[in-house]
């Protein structure tokens, strides 16, 4: 027997550094995700006592603290809003993206480039948020859910990924419609569209994962609490820590010990979405990002 195959395969000292390095930025990343889950079934009155690191729940795992949240009416209310600004927003978002990318991907188009160099810019230099309040006021939309879904309705980047996804595909099969008779319309939606679902994927997640995660143009240009999205009652559950009224001094002592604890609620049940919904798209997300970042 050949006694080059009865060698064990030598372990290099990258390969081991490598390892540890990976490790330990996968602890850095869960440890985070898991310090907050564990928080949020601990007791009200062990978390607000303790302090370092949190390798499960504190005292006795409780749904203490998701009860007083999901009581609130706030957070329903922000569930609803930001489910119906996702909703809503991605698919206008999906729609207005596709029709540019489009336009921008075919040869015959003849002011594409011209377009795209009026896009690219778009991405370095932007108005800022006077000329876009006074926009919104113009508009009339401001304290309307149109002022959180207008704003963010394509995306530059986005349109560029899937205008390069677009040209990667065979040009034969256009040419084929066009000699059966196809209009650009049917072209987009029965031939380009439904080849594209790694990129659709892709911008759904894109998009989405933004317009739950939005607040900012919430906190800008809404007024009326019932508009609301989620993140920014989270915002405030997080950043102004508001207390609430109380009679007496008891009621003081119990609100001091649950607050800390619905702060962790608060963000698992905002994000427990997303992390739901992106196992079914990550398939689809590593294939849709190389396809459409390289042509060929």
């Amino acid at each position: 027997m050949n006694r080059r195959a009865l060698r064990k395969p030598r372990i290099s000292v990258f390969s081991v550094v490598n390892t540890l390095l990976l490790c330990i930025i996968v602890v850095m990343t869960i440890y985070p995700v898991l310090y907050i889950l564990f928080a949020s079934f601990s007791d009200a009155r062990m978390l607000t006592k303790h302090e370092g690191p949190i390798f499960w729940p504190l005292g006795q795992p409780t749904l203490a603290g998701y009860k007083l949240t999901l009581s609130n009416p706030n957070i329903l209310s922000g569930y609803k809003n930001t489910i119906l600004y996702m909703i809503v927003g991605t698919s206008l978002n999906l729609v207005l993206t596709s029709l540019a990318a489009y336009a921008l991907s075919r040869r015959h188009y003849i002011f594409r480039n011209a377009l795209m160099i009026m896009i690219v810019i778009t991405m370095f230099f932007g108005g800022g948020l006077v000329p876009l309040f006074f926009v919104i006021r113009t508009l009339g939309i401001y304290d309307t859910r149109l002022a959180v879904i207008l704003p963010t309705a394509i995306s530059s980047w986005n349109v560029i990924l899937m205008r390069t996804f677009f040209q990667s595909l065979p040009e034969e099969m256009e040419e084929s419609a066009i000699i059966d008779g196809a209009n650009d319309m049917t072209i987009l939606t029965r031939i380009i569209l439904p080849l594209s679902k790694p990129i659709i994927a892709v911008m759904v997640l894109y998009y989405g994962v933004a317009h739950w995660n939005s607040w900012f143009n919430a906190l800008v240009f809404l007024r009326d609490t019932t508009l609301f999205p989620l993140q920014l009652f989270l915002r405030e559950t997080l950043i102004t820590n508001k207390e609430t009224a109380a009679d007496t001094t008891s009621q003081m002592l119990e609100e001091s010990f649950t607050r800390e604890l619905v702060q962790y609620c608060t963000i698992v049940v905002s994000t427990f979405p997303i992390f739901c919904v992106y196992p079914f798209l990550q398939k689809y997300f590593v294939k849709g990002v190389m396809i459409g970042a390289l042509k060929g």
